[in-house]
């Protein structure tokens, strides 16, 4: 550029050739798809630890193909990498339920959180569902209690039904007593006005109860009525006493009480309120205080919309443990507005809640009308109109609403759902998820700028060779077409366990994996390891493709990616006890021809990876595994790094740019061992016009990729004693 001065002077100019870096950028991502005993279906879940894996998909259980894959991604994270797990879906699986009307549907299957939102957060058919398919759930007890009532009245009485006294109506109690004004204190006479919640009669003892929410006060001084309306607070002064007269009206538009009678105890009717499990007796009062109107709803004029949600493990099914409390919920809302008080923002109304934060149940239909109607109320719970009574109506009542719209929301009290039914995988396969439900899995993992993968784990073989030769190629097509990971994979079980005969396992094993594509994103092994099983205390067959992927991870952290994950360096297998097939050295001449590396035993070192093809059906450098993870760590890296020169000038400095980025990374990388060499053209030549034109930028990278050692030539030479070393040196 010259310089544009026209009298004399110092120009300065910047150029900022720093823009962008490189970076090597491989995570040890793994991914595998499998029939695991819960977790959502066809969700794609990160664990990071073992057990990660056991709190979201459950352990590993007695059938071949389920322990296969759980051992496979528990062997992979044995090695420091990070899994991404998508539960397989069957048509049987179904989610255990409290339904609405009966014991359970049988038909429900509530695959994931996205599921549940897309479709069955209006749901009619079940009050809650376990979070996702499978008998697991089968026995747990959602618990659930809110401010229904705030006090239970003994009466003598051996049938209430004659007396007045009838559910979701109202009940009346004189009261004079001195209450503390505006800073004085005034006499006044008035009554209280409460809901009748509950009624039972006892005809054999002689008494019966009332279960009654207070709803409001009515002072009467000087000749006029101020209703107001109130709270109970446990022991205060707005409470129905055992020397109150209480007066019933009934809902025929009678106007004098048609009865009336006097408590012989008066109790807090939160403290009898159990969880009602059958293998234990929890009070919730144990577990909260009562629950109270939300301050959100209160400040809005809602009342009752307060309630609180325990699950428990009440059968010991899961935790071992009966009556076991898994999740606490207290203080959620009945509001679909309500906000916390204490975390601004966060909603509490209860189906949102729990979706986003149980680990074990869904909610769906709101069962405030289902319940009244059940206690064939009408279904109507009763407010209060001036001086006489009027029904609120179902929907001023019903749950889900604003907070605003609702003066008080319906109350059930303490519930018990007990969840029934329950499905797991198809009976005729056990745990053996189908070649077609595993494709769908796997797709989840297709697209590279939705979910970030480094190896694709195919765990064990399916029910047939072909089959089994359809899934690996699967994974191979989802690896080549993301060009971002490989794939790993080994052969079917029935192809080397319990099968004695050598020969006929080399057979079997080049005859299910030489039917794989060629690719070199795919890398096919000839292992199952022996491995011992802490979960059901024996040891087990494992396919070792988890591990193959796992020796990468160990190379990335201890060494680099383009370094071979191969020999007893690098390539020794974790938790194997055993080999089902070592094979010798003629047997493994055969299957290194047909792509497939072996894995062998070595006294003294152990099992071990004793090949680094790829399965490329040609001769390339990509035929190798250390050159396929070199170009995939350099082509991301530069990857991104090109990202930083999209919509900038195609100018000399945009290239001199992106040459100044790339040139010290590769040049990082041949400093540790990774390239023999490399040339970097980004200029004029090969952003002709034309290119530039067609709003392009290009550059040419060459490499010379490092090759791994597989072929070792020693050669030992005995000489007379009287003959120098350098006159037969180089004859032999």
């Amino acid at each position: 550029m010259a310089i544009q001065l026209v009298s004399p002077g110092v120009l300065i100019r910047e150029v900022d050739l720093t823009v962008g870096r490189a970076d090597n950028v491989l995570d040890n991502i793994g991914a595998i798809a499998g029939p695991f005993e819960i977790g959502p279906v066809d969700d794609p879940i990160t664990v990071e630890t073992e057990q990660d894996l056991i709190n979201t998909f459950g352990k590993p259980l007695s059938t071949d193909s389920q322990y296969e894959y759980w051992m496979s991604a528990a062997s992979f994270l044995s090695y420091g990498g990070i899994l991404k797990v998508a539960r397989t879906d069957d048509d049987d699986l179904k989610n255990a339920n409290a339904g609405v009307g009966i014991a359970n549907t049988t038909t429900l299957k509530i695959k994931s959180y996205d599921d549940y939102q897309s479709n069955y957060t209006s749901a009619t058919d079940f009050y809650y569902a376990a979070k996702n398919p499978g008998t697991w759930g089968k026995d747990l007890k959602v618990c659930f209690v809110d401010d229904f009532a705030d006090q239970t009245l003994t009466v003598t009485s051996t049938s209430l039904a004659g007396s007045g006294v009838t559910v979701g109506y109202g009940i009346t109690a004189p009261l004079s007593t001195v209450l503390p004004g505006a800073g004085t204190t005034s006499s006044f006479v008035g009554y209280l006005k409460g809901i009748v919640t509950g009624v039972s009669t006892d005809a054999v003892g002689g008494k019966s109860t009332v279960d009654v929410k207070i709803v409001s006060r009515v002072e009467t001084v000087g000749g006029g009525s101020t209703e107001t309306k109130v709270d109970y607070t446990e022991g205060g002064i707005y409470a129905f006493g055992t020397s109150d007269a209480l007066f019933t009206r009934l809902p025929a538009g009678t106007v004098d009480a048609a009865s009336g009678f006097t408590p012989t105890a008066v109790a807090d009717w939160y403290d009898a309120q159990t969880l009602q499990l059958d293998n234990a007796t929890v009070y919730w009062k144990s577990i909260a205080q009562k629950p109270v109107t939300n301050q959100y709803s209160l400040e809005r004029g809602a009342r009752n919309d307060a309630m609180h949600v325990v699950v428990v493990d009440d059968s010991g099914n899961i935790t071992g443990i009966k009556g076991n409390i898994l999740e606490k919920h207290i203080a959620l809302s009945k509001a679909v507005d309500c906000e916390s008080s204490g975390n601004a923002g966060q909603k509490i109304w209860y189906k949102t809640y729990l979706a986003d934060f149980s680990e074990k149940t869904y909610a769906g239909y709101n069962p405030s009308i289902a319940f009244d109607a059940m206690r064939l109320t009408g279904p109507v719970n009763t407010g209060f109109g001036g001086t006489e009574y009027s029904a609120i109506s179902n929907a001023d009542a019903q749950w889900g609403q604003n907070a605003g719209d609702v003066t008080y929301f319906a109350g059930i009290g303490a519930t018990t759902y007990a969840l029934k039914g329950g499905n797991d995988y198809t009976s005729a396969n056990g745990y053996k998820a189908t070649l077609g439900a595993l494709i769908t899995s796997y797709n989840k993992f297709q697209t590279k700028d939705e979910i970030a993968v480094d190896y694709l784990i195919a765990g064990p073989g399916c029910d047939t060779r072909a089959e089994s030769q359809a899934k690996i190629n699967k994974l191979a097509d989802i690896a080549e077409t993301r060009k971002d990971c490989v794939a790993v994979a080994g052969p079917q079980r029935g192809d080397v366990v319990n099968i004695t005969n050598s020969a006929t396992q080399t057979s079997n094993v080049i005859a299910t994996l030489d039917g794989a594509n060629s690719s070199s994103y795919l890398i096919i092994d000839s292992g199952y390891k022996y491995m011992f099983d802490r979960f059901n205390n024996e040891f087990r067959w494992v396919p070792c493709n988890g591990d193959i992927a796992g020796l990468m991870v160990r190379t990335n952290r201890e060494f680099y990616p383009w370094f071979s994950p191969a020999g007893q360096q690098r390539g020794v297998l974790n938790n194997a006890t055993k080999l089902a097939y070592n094979p010798t050295q003629a047997q493994r001449d055969s299957l290194y021809t047909k792509r497939i590396n072996p894995i062998i035993f070595r006294p003294g070192i152990g099992i071990m990876l004793f090949g680094d093809k790829t399965a490329l059906g040609y001769a390339s450098a990509f035929d190798r595994i250390n050159v396929r993870r070199l170009f995939l760590t350099v082509e991301q890296a530069l990857e991104r790094a090109a990202q930083a020169q999209l919509f900038e000038f195609n100018d000399e400095i945009t290239r001199a740019n992106f040459v100044n980025i790339v040139e010290p990374y590769l040049r990082d990388v041949q400093s540790k061992r990774g390239l023999y060499d490399f040339l970097v053209i980004c200029d004029e030549t090969n952003n002709t016009p034309d290119v530039i034109d067609n709003n392009e930028f290009r550059a040419d990278i060459f490499l010379k990729p490092s090759k791994s050692i597989n072929f070792v030539s020693l050669t030992f030479v005995a000489t007379r004693t009287g003959v120098s070393f350098e006159e037969v040196a180089g004859r032999v």
